[in-house]
């Protein structure tokens, strides 16, 4: 299937096997092990699914908050990235310290409790600090649920179990601008509050289901300062960037958001290096497909981020489309991924990785290509953007799961968390970059018009995404048979 931005995090799923349930109570009848994968890919799904139904619903939100800023609305987007990509390699860490049951019913508590603040919110920073409060929980929730997926899963199904896991976070993909447009017509508070009885259904049926927690032999603090730094790193960066057309770029504001990126940036690093449990496994980025892998998914997540916005921007406010309709619009893109991503599995067993790759990268490219070149500002969706975001669909679906195994399946068996953890971080952090700079284009360029605009972001993205082809073909093909089998 299909990897979604918490997917990646499965890492070289085939080098994990299957321990005893943990703990357990003598005498307690074994819940069946699907009714307890039910639970736990329900709960990923939950997560996955809020960070895509936001996208169609940003510009509802936004009336019903008085908010008309696209500067401002962007930090509903990138506040949950951020957090997400800084604090999941210490939640994780956490997780097998204390336990995953334990991990996996806070996750999930304090990302439905979360949803519930961020429904009542009538101040767009007070539902920025609640969609913090969300990615927390998402990082907790996210290594939790995989690890009871391959502690509960039967020995002869944990590599169909992990698939089924990872595909609730595809299926999210897909159904996200869908879910999203029918539930901003009632309200766009709505996208939160769905969250609440799936939560709490989920948490009740966790408690009763999930085996008894079992503490983790390490008892390392994982780096919750390096962390962070690289939350205040990433956030100033992004900070910066939407804000500088606004302040000037020249002006102290700016500046300053530049210099305090600069600084945490760097002394994450500096800790990185010396930290026995880092945020970022430094070490790991010397390995050259891996490093390879996440500048392709950097620079892939960057372009792809600003496209998907761009497009529902687009379809909102220059064409006046309906929430609903909006993401009836952007459905098929994401519903071309699935087939594709059978066809990427097809091709790697015969050709290089790399190859794959880059292909899906370009198809990206050109299928945002035909959009520019056929779009107009009277609506004409069939022959302007269907082809264009159908071909895009299916270079995701090539692209993202051939980079991101290929980005792990070299690894050490025990270094496989750890490099999974930096390439979620590179999915995220790339994007709070595509959608940061969408907002500056649009901001820079929008004296032009909607059309002229849109175009030159949409170019620029392309042209990023041109550059994520070209790094995915400096992935060496190391054994593709064996990576494309495991995943």
């Amino acid at each position: 299937m299909s990897q979604s931005p918490v997917d990646s995090i499965l890492g070289d799923t085939a080098a994990v096997r299957p321990q005893a349930p943990e703990g357990g109570r003598t005498g307690r009848i074994k819940p069946h092990p699907a009714l307890v994968l039910t639970v736990l890919a329900t709960s990923m799904f939950l997560s996955a699914l809020d960070s895509f139904v936001v996208n169609v619903a940003l510009a509802p939100i936004g009336r019903g908050l008085g908010e008309a800023s696209l500067s401002h609305l962007s930090w509903i987007l990138n506040a949950y990235a951020i957090v997400y990509a800084a604090f999941l390699v210490p939640a994780g860490r956490l997780v097998d310290r204390y336990g995953r049951k334990a991990g996996f019913l806070l996750g999930l508590g304090v990302f439905t409790a979360a949803s519930l603040g961020a429904a009542l919110s009538g101040n767009l920073w007070v539902l920025v600090a609640f969609r913090f409060l969300q990615a927390v929980g998402a990082a907790i929730l996210t290594p939790s649920s995989l690890g009871l997926v391959l502690t509960t899963a039967p020995p002869s199904k944990v590599g169909k179990y992990v698939q089924i896991w990872a595909a609730s976070g595809s299926l999210a993909a897909a159904a996200g601008p869908v879910v999203g447009g029918l539930l901003v017509q009632v309200s766009w508070q709505w996208i939160f509050l769905l969250n609440l009885p799936i939560g709490i259904l989920a948490l009740f049926m966790a408690q009763r289901l999930l085996p008894a927690g079992r503490r983790g032999d390490d008892k390392r603090i994982p780096d919750l300062v390096g962390g962070a730094l690289l939350v205040a790193g990433i956030g100033a960066l992004a900070f910066g960037l939407v804000q500088a057309p606004e302040w000037g770029w020249a002006s102290g504001w700016t500046i300053g958001s530049f210099v305090t990126a600069l600084a945490a940036l760097t002394l994450c690093v500096v800790r990185s290096a010396r930290h026995s449990v880092p945020v970022v496994d430094l070490s790991l980025l010397r390995n050259r497909v891996f490093g390879w892998a996440n500048a392709a998914i950097l620079l892939f997540y960057t372009a792809f981020a600003g496209q998907l916005l761009g497009l529902t921007l687009w379809l909102q406010q220059t064409w006046h489309w309906s929430a609903i309709k909006t993401g009836l619009g952007i459905a098929p893109g994401p519903a071309m991924v699935f087939a594709s991503t059978l066809l990427a599995q097809r091709l790697a067993r015969r050709t290089s990785i790399g190859i794959v790759g880059a292909t899906g990268s370009l198809l990206v490219t050109l299928g945002i290509a035909w959009i520019v070149l056929n779009i107009s500002s009277t609506p004409n969706y069939a022959a302007a953007i269907l082809p264009g975001w159908m071909i895009a669909g299916v270079g995701v679906g090539l692209a993202v799961p051939t980079l991101v195994s290929s980005a792990t399946s070299g690894l050490p068996q025990n270094r496989g968390a750890s490099g999974s953890a930096i390439v979620t971080m590179s999915q995220q952090v790339g994007t709070v970059l595509g959608v940061s700079l969408l907002v500056i284009i649009l901001a820079a360029a929008g004296s032009g018009g909607p059309i002229h605009a849109f175009s030159v972001a949409w170019w620029v993205s392309a042209g990023v995404m041109a550059l994520s082809s070209v790094a995915a073909l400096g992935i060496t093909d190391r054994q593709p048979k064996a990576a494309a089998s495991r995943h």
